[in-house]
């Protein structure tokens, strides 16, 4: 029987289980961690639902019981990792302690950097596997948090000045992570020269807004 022939129609996400029980909450994470194994190994355009069930050592069936198909696992997978991003940004960010538009950048770039080192999948369909329009559109959306959350640490902070809003720090995320990008093009280890200077380049860019205070230096 062919994989085709075991799918449901894609209709709505009723049509499959949330994984409420503790033995299909594994089962999901293990056709997660399979599908995040096969992106690096083979490549984002590599992945199938058969592929990743026999790497899973589950059937194809059991795939659609959670995923519509391998862009609703490829999406599941950048959720899964942008989750792990924000919670570590978020806490690093929390324990500095001296607060300046140099620390909090930096920081939070380095938290980027740590996250991508564990969790390679990302680095593949973020920077080189991003084609399907609903991870496009979560990847976004997802931008605009990152900035809406360090504008309000830094303008919390006294850090910016007035001349600062929301359109300025979303254009510094973005400026990040086209760096990210290039530092990445080749591999999983990132250009280190690309990422310090992109560290300076957002630095400059966003002390032009800074108070006195955002400028002080925590090095």
């Amino acid at each position: 029987m062919s994989a085709a022939s075991t799918r449901p129609s894609a209709g709505s996400r009723t049509d499959r289980r949330a994984p409420s029980q503790r033995r299909s909450r594994e089962r999901v994470a293990r056709i997660l961690d399979a599908a995040a194994e096969l992106v690096v190994s083979e490549g984002v355009d590599a992945l199938s639902t058969r592929r990743i069930a026999d790497a899973a050592g589950v059937p194809v069936a059991s795939i659609y019981q959670y995923f519509a198909d391998k862009e609703e696992i490829i999406l599941e997978l950048v959720k899964r990792d942008t989750e792990e991003m924000d919670a570590h940004v978020a806490e690093t960010v929390a324990a500095l302690e001296t607060l300046s538009i140099r620390s909090v950048v930096t920081t939070t770039m380095h938290a980027f950097l740590d996250v991508y080192a564990r969790r390679q999948e990302f680095v593949a369909i973020y920077f080189r596997g991003r084609t399907s329009p609903a991870v496009i559109e979560f990847c976004r959306e997802h931008n605009v948090r990152i900035a809406e959350a360090v504008f309000a640490v830094m303008t919390g902070a006294g850090l910016l000045s007035e001349e600062a809003d929301l359109a300025r720090g979303l254009l510094a995320v973005e400026i990040g992570d086209r760096v990210l990008e290039w530092a990445f093009r080749d591999g999983y280890t990132g250009d280190q020269r690309v990422i310090d200077d992109g560290i300076e380049i957002l630095v400059g860019y966003l002390e032009r807004f800074a108070t006195e205070s955002g400028r002080t230096s925590s090095d």
